[in-house]
């Protein structure tokens, strides 16, 4: 049985919790928007379309910012489409994902939806196709209060108060073939530096976040960042990070340990950035904003013929059923991000809603919560105050794609009241017995403690059985003279409360 103790030091404090951590992300791609947010027939929809009870399980989830409108859809975006009368709305070819989009959500509608979730909107701009100009009408449209020309068209189609959008995303995954438009690191920086400085002229505090790789697989990786930001380091605020995961070929012992390779994604892109910044002798630092991640079973999608040429409307693609496993990692990703809070201060879980999603629905039918969704929602509700930096002393294991990677990982949150430990078991066979020293977190007693397992860690939850896989309490957690005891059962993640 693997054995590992913590040590929680209330001074090795990395960065505020930051609550943008919590965010997600909404393309229109598949039926994320259409019968997923959408469906203005489903008895649960409002007077505005939207399904009533996707809202009530967003609001659980616990997200808090949520990009849109893509993702590589964007790439081929007319924002214009999207606003006015829904029935002089054209219907258009989305070349990203082969598909038709009628227009009838956007982003006016959007905005009043997210009103219902109290999430913030971070919107992106099309520089596949489009560039300056169509950003700053967009702009203009979203945010000046009235007396010009677009505002006062916002105001005629219904939405009398500007949305503030704050966070602007410029362009998509520019570096990827498979994007509308796509460019080298040098083109991209400079049409992203000349979109920022002028979006910057209209309103000097706007965030803006320049496009990083799509991947740390991806050939131009560092590089891409390096001539991206030498153009773009004195108008952007964020550089973005995309990664996802999944088991290949039953190497789940790989799988478990994918938090491994994020953490070495995030601190190459911080040195890439920090590298600009010292040759330009700035004292900006530039974060990350890791704003697409997840498991996506994308090889499989790739061989089957979910994007094809028939442009149909809203059909169903990457529709990914999810694991516990799956579960445990998506919940180790989010336990790196929080790791990483002193720069990665914003990050979207890519999807919301039926695409690779924590969210599924049936159209006319229910909608439920995947087993990620657990995790995601249970460490946002949870976690607050301050980032703690464990110290994790713990056995270690081989893995093929990721090296060496230790068998449990850990990491706390603590503010004047309470504090969290999430934990991991990596073990494929094994439960674990950890001890947590949290005397310097002043804690008195355990208030909740919850585990995601399963004897078979490939079991999900789907449309017949909703509810297969749910956190369970660990009764195991047991707080004596500051030492906190629970034992982990194999491939799970843990969430431990205190008060």
């Amino acid at each position: 049985m693997p054995r590992a103790h913590i040590e929680l030091d209330r001074r090795a404090v990395i960065a505020p919790v930051r609550r943008r951590t919590f965010g997600s992300f909404v393309e229109h791609l598949g039926r994320c928007v259409y019968t997923g947010l959408y469906e203005p027939e489903h008895p649960s929809a409002n007077d505005e379309g939207f399904r009533m009870d996707v809202v009530a399980l967003v609001r659980e989830l616990g997200s808090t910012t949520i990009g849109y409108p893509g993702g590589n859809f964007v790439s081929g975006f007319r924002w214009e489409d999207s606003v006015g009368p829904r029935d002089k709305r054209p219907v258009r070819r989305d070349l990203a994902w082969h598909s038709l989009e009628s227009n009838q959500v956007g982003l006016d509608e959007f905005a009043r939806w997210l009103g219902l979730t109290d999430s913030e909107l971070m919107l992106a701009v099309n520089l596949g196709t489009r560039g300056i100009q169509p950003a700053l009408d967009l702009l203009e449209y979203a945010n000046h209060p009235s007396g010009t020309a677009l505002s006062d068209l916002r105001i005629a189609n219904g939405t009398p108060k500007p949305h503030n959008v704050r966070m602007w995303c410029l362009g998509n995954e520019m570096d990827g073939p498979w994007q509308t438009g796509f460019m080298t690191a040098d083109d991209y920086g400079k049409i992203a530096a000349r979109t920022a400085a002028a979006m910057k002229m209209a309103d000097k505090d706007l965030e803006l976040v320049a496009c990083g790789s799509s991947g740390s697989g991806m050939a131009t990786f560092g590089d891409w960042e390096r001539t991206v930001l030498e153009h773009t380091y004195d108008y952007v605020d964020y550089v973005s990070c995309h990664a996802y995961y999944q088991e290949h070929d039953g190497d789940l012992g790989s799988f478990l340990a994918s938090a491994t390779d994020m953490d070495y994604f995030i601190d190459t892109v911080v040195a890439s950035a920090d590298h600009v910044g010292y040759k330009k002798r700035s004292k900006k630092k530039i974060n990350i904003s890791f704003d697409e991640w997840n498991v996506w079973y994308l090889k499989e999608h790739q061989q089957s013929d979910e994007v094809n040429d028939e442009w149909r409307h809203a059909p169903r693609q990457l529709e990914d059923v999810y694991s516990v496993a799956d579960a445990v990692v998506v919940g180790n990703l989010l336990m790196t991000l929080l790791k990483h809070s002193d720069r990665v201060t914003s990050a979207s879980l890519a999807q919301l809603v039926n695409v690779i999603a924590p969210i599924m629905t049936e159209p006319g039918g229910p909608a439920w919560r995947q087993t990620t969704f657990h995790p995601f929602s249970i460490t946002s509700r949870l976690a607050s105050g301050e980032v703690i930096r464990p110290l994790i002393q713990a056995p270690v294991y081989d893995t093929a794609r990721h090296g060496e990677a230790s068998v449990i990982d850990a990491v706390a949150t603590a503010d004047e009241d309470r504090a969290a430990v999430f934990l991991v078991n990596r073990d494929l066979h094994e439960p674990a017995q950890i001890t947590i020293d949290v005397r310097s977190l002043g804690s008195k007693h355990v208030t909740e403690a919850v585990t995601l397992a399963d004897a078979d860690v490939y079991a999900k939850n789907t449309l017949t059985e909703q509810n297969r896989v749910t956190p369970a309490p660990n009764t195991t957690a047991k707080l004596t003279d500051g030492v906190l005891a629970v034992e982990l059962p194999p491939v799970s993640w843990t969430a431990i409360a205190l008060g």
